[in-house]
């Protein structure tokens, strides 16, 4: 039998994410015994070196706006009395990426985690620190977290997620592909309700991929 696997494709500072956060839990819950649930990560603003401007803030504010109103998602709006912040998404990235090779069966609640810290408690989503408290949360070790963390080998690795993303045309976030031996097929490029994936999804478990009118490639 042909293994499936659904992967999410994401950025825990990316608000639309946010947004799709509880479609991503529905889809855990209902399908992960049957397709496991893989987190991939896609860099939204990695690598950003230059503090938000005026601008930049109206900008992200308004997206931040506009997910609230389509999703209901909370924002703590005081983020943009920061001065200063630089918005790299990396770190965050890196996280993930991070708590996938140590304990993979918490990557979904510390993805989470650190998107709620960065959305509704606005915390510092770039710094280690913070990181680490999560760890305490989803019962991680934080010295060991921080370890591989901190490393050039996990930086590396987080690049091959970047490079996985572009190589499958999940380059808009969220993304969500299905995976069926070696071959990818986009179920979602941008935010959907779980209503309307789900008959998708029970589909694509019970035929296979003719259930999808566009393959993504292979990687």
């Amino acid at each position: 039998m042909t293994t499936k696997e659904i992967i999410y494709v994401g950025d825990p500072m990316c608000s639309w994410c946010w947004g799709f956060s509880h479609a991503v839990e529905e889809i855990y819950t209902h399908f992960n015994d049957q397709a496991p649930l893989t987190i991939r990560l896609g860099g939204l603003h990695a690598y950003e070196t230059d503090p938000m401007s005026d601008d930049y803030k109206a900008t992200i504010r308004h997206h931040w706006e506009d997910v609230n109103r389509a999703t209901g998602a909370p924002f703590d709006f005081s983020f943009f009395d920061r001065e200063g912040f630089v918005l790299d998404t990396e770190p965050a990235c890196r996280a993930v990426v991070t708590m996938r090779s140590l304990h993979k069966e918490k990557t979904l609640p510390f993805y989470e985690a650190i998107s709620r810290s960065f959305y509704t408690e606005n915390k510092d989503t770039t710094d280690v620190e913070t990181f680490k408290v999560l760890c305490e949360e989803v019962g991680a070790d934080p010295e060991e977290f921080e370890a591989k963390f901190s490393s050039d080998d996990y930086k590396e690795l987080t690049k091959l997620d970047f490079i996985f993303c572009q190589r499958t045309g999940a380059t808009g976030f969220p993304s969500m592909m299905v995976k069926e031996g070696e071959t990818y097929a986009m179920l979602t490029a941008g935010y959907q309700p779980f209503e309307n994936l789900k008959p998708i999804l029970e589909r694509w478990i019970e035929v296979g991929l003719a259930g999808f009118s566009q393959d993504a490639g292979h990687a």
